[in-house]
């Protein structure tokens, strides 16, 4: 079936899926802060707390009731890993476009079967990966890209947190999509995935470190790119138990280094309650901790600040905005990408199950590929 546009005339009605941190601290504010789109309605069993934040919100308490709402244009999926295929998939067959939360499920299987749903109807299907608009992953993109690094021979990223008591969530407890891997770990494998491509192996190891952890706390992962980048080593590593932060990237090329430490601030600017808005310059996403790029310049040590580029996750949805609009031909995360980063989460898990590396697939299958 063919993609119809939603006319620009009107804002996009969207229904919002979850209201536990991923959907009231990230995707109910990002939503409200882009022009074009309308937070109309939240499915969630505590409507007190729903309503006391977003008082405008129609509340329903099950997924079917938005699904059903002919004035729905897209549905937001805030939930569980583990209830990410069924309630997506519920949503599509109901004639909705989707956006889900990282990760996209909890195999590849089903995130297929997502992505040929909504290409046999017609429908956008995609997944938010806002920290492709970290400040300082948009930063290194821009060094990386300028060339002033060389070739690229060592890309080391780490997303390391000190939270030496493991809460009492979901994301802790021995369910299908838990853990540390599928969630931090959905983050740089996207970010990786836009710099270098699709890797040749992965070989992940985790661990549960913690006291009482019932699922990885701890991964670290080697890409490996064959004849493509014979010499380029990518590690995605994030730990629980750090107490002394080590730099967030560090990153080798034959003619310099880039080093940052600190994470970006919006994730905490979101706690706080923050509420941005698309296209306003009011210093939203200015990272604060500026990362350095080291050269030898004539065979001297030169070490610069790098100039920040601002973040803003709000950019997610404005380009779903445009996408749903035919305004552009793909959603900021296109169903090419959305498989590719599915796929690499898979095979790390499968690698970490047998103790060795693990082949990756060159492509999607045509199935599932619209844009």
């Amino acid at each position: 079936m063919q993609f119809l546009p939603l006319p620009p005339s009107r804002p996009v009605r969207v229904a919002l899926v979850g209201f536990g941190n991923a959907g009231r601290i990230f995707h109910a504010p990002l939503i409200a802060g882009v022009p074009g789109l309308e937070l109309a309605s939240v499915v969630s069993s505590k409507p007190a707390a729903v309503l006391a934040e977003w008082p405008q919100v129609a509340v329903v308490t099950q997924p079917t009731q938005a699904f059903d709402d002919p004035s729905i244009d897209l549905v937001v999926i805030a939930t569980s890993n583990e209830s990410h295929f069924p309630l997506a998939q519920a949503a599509l067959l109901a004639g909705k476009h989707v956006l889900v939360d990282k990760p996209c499920t909890v195999t590849l299987a089903q995130t297929e079967a997502l992505l040929a749903l909504a290409r046999e109807r017609g429908l956008v299907f995609t997944v938010f990966q806002n920290r492709r608009f970290d400040a300082d992953f948009l930063t290194l993109q821009k060094v990386i890209h300028s060339g002033v690094l060389g070739r690229i021979v060592h890309f080391e990223s780490h997303f390391d947190r000190y939270r030496p008591v493991v809460p009492d969530r979901w994301r802790e407890q021995p369910l299908p999509g838990s853990g540390l891997w599928f969630d931090l770990g959905a983050h740089l494998v996207d970010q990786a995935l836009l710099l270098f491509g699709m890797p040749q192996s992965i070989a992940l190891d985790t661990a549960c470190q913690r006291d009482g952890a019932q699922v990885n706390d701890y991964f670290h992962a080697q890409l490996r790119y064959g004849d493509r980048h014979p010499d380029l080593r990518v590690i995605l590593h994030a730990s629980a138990l750090v107490p002394a932060m080590g730099p967030r990237f560090v990153v080798h090329g034959t003619l310099g280094s880039f080093v940052k430490y600190g994470l970006d601030v919006q994730e905490d600017a979101l706690k706080a309650g923050g509420r941005p808005q698309w296209g306003v310059p009011d210093g939203w996403g200015v990272d604060p901790q500026a990362a350095t790029i080291t050269t030898y310049p004539q065979g001297q040590l030169h070490t610069q600040v790098v100039p920040p580029v601002a973040g803003h996750y709000c950019a997610v949805y404005a380009a779903l905005v445009a996408r749903l609009r035919g305004q552009q031909a793909a959603p900021e995360v296109t169903t090419t990408q959305v498989w590719a980063d599915m796929a690499l989460l898979a095979a790390g898990q499968s690698s970490a199950a047998l103790g060795a590396p693990v082949a990756l697939p060159p492509e999607a299958p045509q199935a599932v590929i619209s844009g």
